[in-house]
């Protein structure tokens, strides 16, 4: 006959270094990235029609990359996690997988050369990030689509926008969640 133990069995996991990215990592990103989806199904499908549409999954993988000091191969990984999910909602399928790889590269550099000190350093990498993703998509989007490159024109007050909003967010949110992580 067995004994009963009153005792709540537990399980713990550590993050490893041996792995591409930790579970905390990966966990903080799908919490970021569900919030995303969800801001750009409804608050940034409302913004669209002001000609500004924030791209909150840009957002969301700059933020996990900010707070996790993410470096070049994790934000690869976050970058073409964040792709997958923007695949649902995107006007050209496939071609994110490259510009969200490219913002994801272009925030863990900004983020890792401290570019505008550490008080600025989220909002500055976020619009860099934004503005690389966005300008590429808007580049290779309307080569994809046949029309002449100098039609990409037009798209740079959209791409501008989308960029200085994002960073706005992205600054608005890193401290209160560094500060609630303990990063």
């Amino acid at each position: 006959m067995a004994s009963s133990n009153s005792q709540a069995r537990t399980v713990s996991a550590t993050a490893s270094d041996k792995g591409l990215v930790d579970v905390s990592s990966l966990v903080l990103l799908a919490i970021l990235l569900a919030a995303g989806f969800i801001l750009n199904m409804t608050v940034g499908n409302a913004l669209a029609m002001t000609g500004i549409k924030p791209q909150f999954i840009i957002a969301a993988y700059a933020l996990a990359i900010a707070l996790t000091r993410a470096s070049a191969p994790q934000a690869i990984v976050y970058g073409l996690i964040s792709a997958a999910i923007i695949q649902l909602t995107t006007s050209i399928p496939g071609l994110n997988f490259a510009t969200e790889v490219a913002g994801a590269l272009a925030m863990t550099a900004c983020v890792k050369s401290g570019i505008g000190g550490s008080k600025v350093n989220p909002l500055i990498a976020a619009f860099v990030a934004t503005l690389v993703s966005g300008a590429l998509f808007a580049v290779c989007g309307t080569l994809i689509m046949g029309a002449a490159l100098g039609t990409a024109v037009a798209k740079v007050p959209v791409v501008l926008g989308t960029a200085v909003f994002n960073a706005v967010v992205v600054q608005a949110l890193y401290f209160p969640l560094k500060k609630v992580l303990n990063k």
